[in-house]
This record gives structure tokens, C-alpha cells and sequence, in this order.
């Protein structure tokens, strides 16, 4: 769904399935600075809002999800993953339950998918799965807003700032009033900074919830009886996920980024080495500079120097190997 906040001056539409939300407004940095000082805002309209109500809803969901939330207290933001019969992490659900209605927002396209699996999973229990997207508009707030929340609306309160589901009719007015607009790019240079793994960009056909540090945030080790969580029991007992995520500084001097799914190399062996990994998502920092996240094979030396394409990196760790 397009947003209306792509007529705001100097909007500068996004790319791939951030596409209906702007970029940026014309300074990146002055937008990333600003969330980073805790003012302004963020569009994330196009991401997919779903619903589950019902008196089981938290004990069925339960039963699907990598997360423990039976007893989710209402208000408390948690994360949550959806993995396949082998492991591999097919949806991430961002979630509160305010009382009465549990809310996820999701990755821009990935709703339909999600609830047609839910759908599937009822069974006998009492529960409703609804498409929220056409009436709710995910705004986020960064940490230490003192921007105002209208009355009624769910927020999901974390560590990072706040995601507010807004009315979708009342966006445009409550842009005028919630500080400076800062655009997407923005938001993924301090996803980035906080090592964030976001699907589809640091997620492929194969990861599993170990290779990300998603252990912990979106998955509970005390609990089971989950699709794939064999996969999750085995990687932890053994302590050898095949891949690892990365947080890289890359060469300022480039003028461009490297792409997702730029190979990754270590230095020394040239551009025809053998591949160690690939970039997941490059961004431009307003302090860092360029700065990436990657997935690299779990056995590369901590302090090994990298080439993603012919651009010099220099990795910390996020998930120990």
C-alpha cells in the first residue's frame, strides 16, 4: 500500500519491498541523526499488520511460534519466529497483545502467506486470524521520543523506540505532529548499528534462528512442541550453526556499496578466493561511515581482513562461532 507520506517535500521512494515508503526526505543524515537524538519518526506503513483474537489465541500461538507467550502480559512487545519442518526461519512476527487482540506487524508482502498457514493451523481452536494491513499504519518512534501517542492506539514499547499501529486515516495528520519525517534508510542504518537481522535481507532459503543471534529475542530454549524446533535443540546442544552473522566497517574511500549478496572473501586469498559469505545489507552511517551486516561460514577467523567485491572489510562478531 502506498503511503500518502511519499508526498511529503523531498520524499524519495525506497527500492524492492520498501518501495511504498520513502528512502529519505533529501538529508540522509540529518534524518538518522534526529532518530538517533530520539526526535522524529518513521514510515513503516507498507509493512503487513495482522490479528489474532479469541480466548485461545495466546496458548495456540504458542504451539506455532519459537516464543514463549502463554502468558504474554498485555502491553509487553516480544519478537517471534516461524520456522519450516527443517528449521529454516519463514516468517518473523514483531508482537503485543493488548487485552483482548494479539498483533503482529510483519514484513511488507508476507502477511497473506502467514495467515494462509495460520488459517491452516485452527483446528479446533478459538481463534480468528484477520488482515489488519488496509486499516493500521506501523509507525515507529525512537527511543526517548517524547512525541505523542493518540489515545487508543497499540504500542509495541522496546529497547530501540516504539512502534505505534496508527489508524491508517489518521497518517497524514499525525505526521504533521509527531516531529521531522525520517526515511527508511535511516531506520537500517541503526538496525545495522544494533546488529538487527531483519528477514529477507539477512535470511535466506536456509537460516536457521542460531546463524542470526535470534536466540533469546525470538526463540525460547525452555519450551518446545514447535515446527522445527528439533533443529533449534540440535544446533544448541552441539553449539556448530554452519553460518554466522557479522557486523562489517567497509572501506570509506568506495564510492558505492556493495549490493546484498556482494561474495565475501578473505583479503589475502584475491578476487578469484574462494567465497566465505555474502553482505546482507550495506548501509551509510551518520558516525560509523559504511557499515554492513553479513553472513560468513561459521569456521572464518575472528580477525580475518574481508573483500566483499574489491571493497576492504573489517568484521566484529555478533554471533560467536
Amino acid at each position: 500500500m502506498k503511503s500518502p507520506l511519499l508526498a511529503l517535500p523531498g520524499a524519495v521512494p525506497a527500492e524492492g519491498v520498501d518501495e511504498d515508503v520513502a528512502a529519505h526526505y533529501g538529508d540522509l543524515f540529518r534524518e538518522q541523526r534526529a532518530l538517533a537524538d530520539g526526535t522524529g519518526f518513521v514510515d513503516l506503513s507498507h509493512r503487513g499488520v495482522v490479528a489474532v483474537t479469541g480466548e485461545d489465541r495466546l496458548s495456540w500461538l504458542h504451539l506455532l511460534l519459537t516464543q514463549h507467550v502463554t502468558d504474554l502480559p498485555a502491553g509487553r512487545a516480544t519478537e517471534a519466529l516461524i520456522l519450516s519442518a527443517h528449521g529454516h526461519i519463514e516468517h518473523a512476527l514483531y508482537l503485543v497483545d493488548d487485552g483482548t487482540t494479539t498483533w503482529a506487524h510483519v514484513e511488507p508482502g508476507t502477511q497473506d502467506a502467514l495467515i494462509a498457514y495460520l488459517e491452516s493451523m485452527k483446528f479446533f481452536y478459538r481463534v480468528e486470524v484477520t488482515d489488519r494491513t488496509g486499516d493500521f499504519a506501523v509507525v515507529y518512534l525512537p527511543a526517548g521520543s517524547i512525541a505523542e501517542v493518540p489515545e487508543g492506539v497499540v504500542v509495541r514499547e522496546t529497547p530501540y523506540g516504539r512502534d505505534l499501529l496508527l489508524p491508517r486515516t489518521d497518517l497524514e495528520s499525525y505526521a504533521g505532529k509527531a516531529g521531522p519525517a525520517a526515511g527508511l534508510l535511516a531506520h537500517e542504518a541503526l538496525r545495522v548499528e544494533h546488529h538487527r537481522p531483519r528477514l529477507g535481507f539477512e535470511t535466506d532459503h536456509r537460516t536457521i534462528p542460531h546463524e542470526l543471534g535470534w536466540i533469546g529475542s525470538a526463540v525460547h530454549l525452555q519450551k518446545g512442541c514447535y515446527r522445527g524446533q528439533e533443529t533449534v535443540a540440535r544446533v544448541q546442544n552441539l553449539g556448530k550453526p554452519p553460518r554466522r552473522l557479522v557486523f562489517l566497517h567497509l572501506d570509506g574511500s568506495e564510492v558505492h556499496l556493495p549490493p546484498r549478496g556482494a561474495e565475501l572473501r578473505l583479503a589475502g586469498d584475491g578476487p578469484d578466493g574462494r567465497k566465505i559469505g555474502f553482505i546482507t545489507t550495506a548501509v551509510r552511517h551518520h558516525e560509523l561511515g559504511p557499515i554492513a551486516l553479513a553472513l560468513v561460514k561459521r569456521n572464518v577467523p575472528l580477525d580475518a581482513p574481508l573483500l566483499a567485491d574489491t571493497t576492504a572489510a573489517a568484521q566484529e562478531v555478533v554471533v560467536e562461532p
